[in-house]
């Protein structure tokens, strides 16, 4: 029995989600919350917010 491997499903960042990021990251939402409700991975956020220039991955 061979394993079903997952597809990557590649989207990319509407002005939308890119708003969102900012106001997530404006908030010091963790990084695992803005992933789930963006449903992104928290590498692909992370990576993102390093080239629009913000910070995430706040700690409290």
């Amino acid at each position: 029995m061979a394993k079903k491997v997952k597809k990557v499903v590649r989207r990319e960042y509407t002005k939308a989600d890119v708003k969102e990021l900012r106001a997530h990251s404006k908030a010091k939402v963790p990084v695992a919350r803005i992933a789930k409700s963006m449903k992104r991975t928290e590498g692909s956020l992370r990576q993102k917010a390093i080239k629009l220039g913000i910070s995430l991955g706040h700690r409290r």
